[in-house]
This record gives structure tokens, C-alpha cells and sequence, in this order.
């Protein structure tokens, strides 16, 4: 039987996340009434690192242990693969020796080749094209303070980056629009679009029309993790693009705010939104952990019914 990975949003099926979104809830009440739950003794988690991380490796490794297994870190700096080391060569050792990988590095083209070669199922923890285990969350902490997210809006505002690439996917496989507001120049990829926005994604150029009458509005840094060089271009770009009060009352009096964070405050968003009451980025942040948890319960055991 052919290994299952998650290397993009798009790799599950609707009724695989109601599932997972299911499983997720089930795992975070065990979690919250402190119920021993170690279905995964003995496994080994490998998390292999080319960016800089967080909530990543935290809510990976966390979650792992939790789940009674183990994790390992390695940062492509101190491993064989900051020397040279083919990927493909390093993905049959390392599948050889653990039970599951986490990848989170730069090209997509990476985790693909090195899922093509392994013996294991390969999660992408993020790439510059897709961040698939954050709208994994985001989507449960929405299904979870407000219930379904079917037929409901959701505005992007910001940069057409890893993050609005896969809510495209997740609008597509999940039935519920999203708008993008970008700056001139930084538009979602005419190929991208078309690809997995069809009957569900519309482009703004102005922000706050994006985001009139949206459920949740949601937003990401203006310079992402290998961009730097362009921060100064950036700056002025999106200054038009901040998340601010005036924005979020375009959007439905009980709309949700989103962050996969880290956020700059006074940046692309203001200090008020996402510190105020309609924000739900600590939830959102939380729920990386217990979604995470099901997702590598799914991809080592499958669907389970206790």
C-alpha cells in the first residue's frame, strides 16, 4: 500500500479533514481533563529543520511525547544534508530509522523529492509554497468557536505567500470562499489561481472591500522567511494593507482575526485587532498542537473510533 503523506492542502479529502477536525476535538478534550492518551508508544518522530521555528518544532515535539512517542531534532546545519548530502540518499536512511518525518524547509520541490523516497510518511511543516499543518488549525479553531466554515468568507489580506496559497487550496477542497487583497505587484500567481480558485476565490484591490462582510479576516508578516532583501520595498508596499479597526469593521460584527503568527504590531496588523476580542490567535496558535496530534495519529494508524 502506497505511504500517505501531507506535503500540501489539497493532499486530503473533504471527508478526511471532517474527520481529522472530529479527531482533533476528541484529543483536545483527553488533553484538557489531563487523560493519559499514548496510542503511539514506541514511534519516532524525526524533524528535520532548514528554517527557523517555533510554534513548529514546539507543538511537533510537544505533541509527539504526548502521544507516547518520541521526537528527534535536526537542523540541516549539523546533519549530512548541510554538506551536500542528495536529499533523496537522505530520505531512505532517515525513513529506515523513524516512523514518520516533519520537514520544514525552503523549495516545495524538497519535502516532495524527499517524500518520493521514503519508506515513511513525510509532513510538510512549511515550505515558501504552502503551510498546510497552520490552515489545518486555523480551520479547526474557526469549526470550533464559530461551527462550520462551508459557504462561509474569508479575507487575505497581505502578501500572496505560503499562508494565501493554502487557503486557496483549503476554499477549494473545503466549499467556502476566500478573498485576497494584495498590493500591485504581489498578486496570487495567475497559474495558482486558476488552479485552485475556481468558484471560490475572488482578487481585491482594495482591502477593505475584501473584507466587507467576511467571517474571518486573516493576515500574515510582509516579509517572509527568505525575503528579507526586500523588506525595505515591502514596507512601503503594503502600508495600505495593515489589519486595522477601521478594516475589521467592514467585516461581520462577530468576524473572526487570525494570525499564524509571529506578528509585528503596527505592521500588518495593529496592536488593537489583534489584541482585541475578535482576535483568536492564542486558540489558533494552541490548536497547532492537538490538530497536529491527529494528523500523525491519521497518517501512522488511520481513522480511529475510540
Amino acid at each position: 500500500m502506497a505511504v500517505k503523506h501531507y506535503l500540501q492542502f489539497r493532499d486530503f479529502t473533504r471527508d478526511e479533514y471532517d474527520y481529522l477536525f472530529r479527531r482533533t476535538g476528541l484529543i483536545k478534550d483527553r488533553f484538557k481533563r489531563y487523560q493519559p492518551y499514548h496510542p503511539l508508544a514506541d514511534r519516532t518522530l524525526a524533524m528535520i529543520f532548514e528554517k527557523s521555528s517555533t510554534r513548529t518544532r514546539l507543538s511537533f515535539e510537544a505533541g509527539m511525547q504526548q502521544l507516547g512517542g518520541s521526537a528527534i531534532y535536526l537542523n540541516t546545519r549539523d546533519t549530512q544534508l548541510g554538506r551536500g548530502e542528495p536529499v533523496e540518499d537522505a530520505a531512505e536512511v532517515i525513513s529506515r530509522m523513524v516512523d514518520i518525518v516533519m520537514i520544514r524547509t525552503y523549495e516545495q520541490d524538497i519535502i516532495e523529492r524527499f517524500a518520493s523516497h521514503s519508506r515513511v510518511p513525510v509532513i510538510n511543516g512549511l515550505t515558501n509554497e504552502y503551510h498546510p499543518c497552520q490552515i489545518l488549525a486555523d480551520i479547526y479553531t474557526y469549526i470550533e468557536t464559530r461551527g462550520s466554515i462551508q459557504g462561509k468568507t474569508v479575507a487575505w489580506i497581505g502578501d500572496s505567500n505560503n499562508m494565501c496559497n493554502t487557503w486557496l487550496q483549503a476554499a477549494e477542497v473545503l466549499d467556502f470562499h476566500i478573498r485576497v487583497s494584495t498590493p500591485a505587484g504581489y498578486e496570487v500567481e495567475p497559474e495558482r489561481a486558476n488552479l485552485y480558485g475556481t468558484g471560490h476565490y475572488e482578487s481585491f484591490a482594495d482591502p477593505m472591500e475584501a473584507c466587507r462582510g467576511a467571517d474571518l479576516v486573516t493576515t500574515d508578516v510582509w516579509t517572509s522567511m527568505g525575503f528579507e532583501a526586500e523588506n525595505d520595498a515591502r514596507q512601503k508596499a503594503f502600508a495600505d494593507w495593515q489589519v486595522d479597526a477601521d478594516m475589521m469593521r467592514m467585516a461581520k460584527p462577530d468576524a473572526l482575526f487570525m494570525h499564524c503568527l509571529p506578528a509585528h504590531r503596527g505592521e500588518e496588523v495593529a496592536a488593537e485587532v489583534i489584541d482585541g476580542p475578535q482576535s483568536v490567535v492564542w486558540d489558533e496558535a494552541a490548536n497547532r498542537l492537538h490538530a497536529q496530534k491527529a494528523l500523525i495519529e491519521y497518517l501512522l494508524l488511520g481513522p480511529l473510533t475510540a
